[in-house]
């Protein structure tokens, strides 16, 4: 496995920080300051970033998971323990999808965090947790369906998470 360091964790890596206190800066000293003005502190467990772009920066994919819906283009700190970093392989199927249908909420992870899922690149990963977030929150797809939405959700979700097929395969089959 890999190990991660301040001279090599924006190499083709993917990540999920988590988002912390902003006042961390007024108190840390700033080791990097990238062109499109994100600010990075590097600490022996792991490293601050502090920018108003998350999600695909520069060749890498890292997310900011917080416990409020946060907005594009606000500036936001988070942190990443250097073990939360892993390779990202766009050839390589390498990532799953959860859901949470009691928040109705969808996220992707790294395979690491659970070997035993079915695995997407992770472009098709993130399409898909973007179509899963749409069949989660509207219920006009659903209309058609002589079936309990609740019920017809998660069966279109969970086939849709553990399989190659297409929505619309998925959907045609539940008619």
């Amino acid at each position: 496995m890999k190990i991660y360091t301040a001279a090599n964790f924006f190499k083709h890596t993917f990540c999920d920080f988590t988002k912390v206190n902003e006042d961390f800066f007024t108190e840390n000293e700033i080791h990097f300051k990238s062109k499109a003005g994100s600010n990075y502190s590097y600490t022996k467990e792991g490293v601050y970033r502090y920018s108003n772009h998350w999600g695909r920066v520069a060749n890498c994919r890292w997310k900011l998971i917080g416990n409020e819906k946060l907005k594009s283009q606000n500036f936001y700190l988070g942190f990443a323990s250097w073990s939360s970093f892993y390779p990202l392989d766009e050839k390589e199927k390498q990532f799953c999808i959860s859901v949470n249908y009691d928040a109705k909420e969808v996220n992707f992870h790294h395979k690491n965090e659970n070997e035993k899922e079915f695995l997407f690149f992770v472009e098709i990963a993130q399409k898909r947790a973007q179509h899963i977030k749409q069949l989660l929150t509207d219920d006009k797809w659903a209309r058609y369906f002589d079936t309990n939405i609740e019920e017809l959700r998660k069966g279109v979700i969970s086939e849709y998470i553990n399989s190659n097929k297409t929505l619309q395969e998925i959907k045609a089959g539940f008619h």
